[in-house]
């Protein structure tokens, strides 16, 4: 495994915006570093800052004050054209392109080596196609843009992006407007590039779930502590996914360090059995406002066998049902 770096190292920095004169912070003092061959996830709110941090760190806007350093250089002193050698963008706008293929689209990120005409000699056209083969979509090589589904075209700007050759990669919110597989998809992807290529890849989202399971480092971005950074186990216990996430309703749950719904109970009962058949029981009970456990005294007992879901109540018959929605039938009212 490659020895991860300094790639991106924050210093006090105030991000925002100017506004009649003044300065307008959205966020900061920010201090933190991003390393190579991790994939971090920032986190937060609608309206937040996220996307004015990666606009800051692209240098699209100036911080208003502290520094950033890239590779050990202040982002001030590089070129527009260095600096896109070293910093790859996705945008969350989907690309509105019609009469391009997928590997036109791809070699547009060889821009920053062509020069005006973009002309791409032997050596850009196997770094074009190399792109294309880490992303695995060269079954789409000859599609058009607009063809392509949501997922697919998502894949072909990070492919556009690799093609770029910068160790740097910043996408905001990559997974906007996917279906569920899609996201999971995307996500994963970008771990694996994080992992097979060495670079640093950031990226903003609001998949909470996925970024806890596949982050190596979370950004928990808020108003009143600005900027709280780690593995997103670490996060998980010392207290700040719980604190940052804190709302009626949700619950960090530190055993599985993911979230769920808080329910509102207005029965008990006492519910016998194990594995997924149990687990599964026991949340359909929780969601209709029924709190089941084993250690409960409760009047009712609902036993799990190999005949079926057994049913025991007080002063009446034994009652057999075969699957949840029958249970739910005859406990709900």
């Amino acid at each position: 495994m490659k020895r991860k770096q300094n790639v991106i190292e924050i210093k006090d920095l105030s991000i925002g915006y100017s506004v009649k004169r003044s300065a307008k912070v959205v966020a900061g003092p920010i201090t933190s570093t991003i390393f190579s061959g991790e994939l971090t996830c920032l986190l937060g709110a609608n309206g937040i800052g996220k996307s004015t941090l990666l606009k800051t760190l692209t240098a699209f806007l100036p911080g208003l004050s502290g520094e950033i350093f890239i590779r050990g250089r202040e982002i001030n002193t590089y070129s527009e054209k260095k600096l896109a050698t070293l910093v790859g963008v996705v945008l969350t706008e989907k690309p509105d392109i019609k009469n391009m293929t997928v590997r036109e689209l791809v070699g547009l990120g060889r821009s920053p080596y062509t020069g005006f005409w973009g002309t791409l000699n032997k050596k850009d056209k196997e770094i074009v196609d190399n792109a294309i083969a880490l992303v695995k979509i060269d079954h789409l090589a000859h599609r058009m843009i607009h063809a392509l589904s949501d997922g697919e075209r998502q894949k072909v700007m990070i492919a556009k992006t690799l093609a770029q050759e910068t160790p740097i990669i910043l996408l905001d919110e990559p997974t906007a407007f996917l279906d569920f597989p899609s996201k999971v998809e995307i996500m994963q992807l970008l771990h694996r590039l994080s992992r097979k290529t060495n670079k640093t890849i950031f990226l903003s989202t609001h998949d909470l779930e996925l970024a806890l399971q596949i982050a190596d480092k979370i950004w928990l971005m808020d108003n009143e502590s600005s900027i709280r950074t780690g593995t997103p186990e670490d996060l998980a216990l010392n207290g700040s996914l719980s604190n940052f996430f804190a709302r009626k309703g949700i619950i960090f749950d530190r055993d599985t360090g993911l979230f769920r719904i808080e329910n509102e109970f207005d029965k008990q009962v006492r519910l016998m059995g194990h594995g997924q058949k149990y687990a599964m029981i026991r949340k359909a009970l929780s969601r209709n406002g029924i709190m089941a456990s084993r250690q409960t005294d409760a009047g009712i007992l609902i036993e799990i066998s190999n005949e079926g879901i057994v049913i025991s109540r007080p002063s009446q018959p034994l009652c057999v049902v075969t699957t949840i929605e029958e249970l739910l039938e005859e406990l709900v009212v």
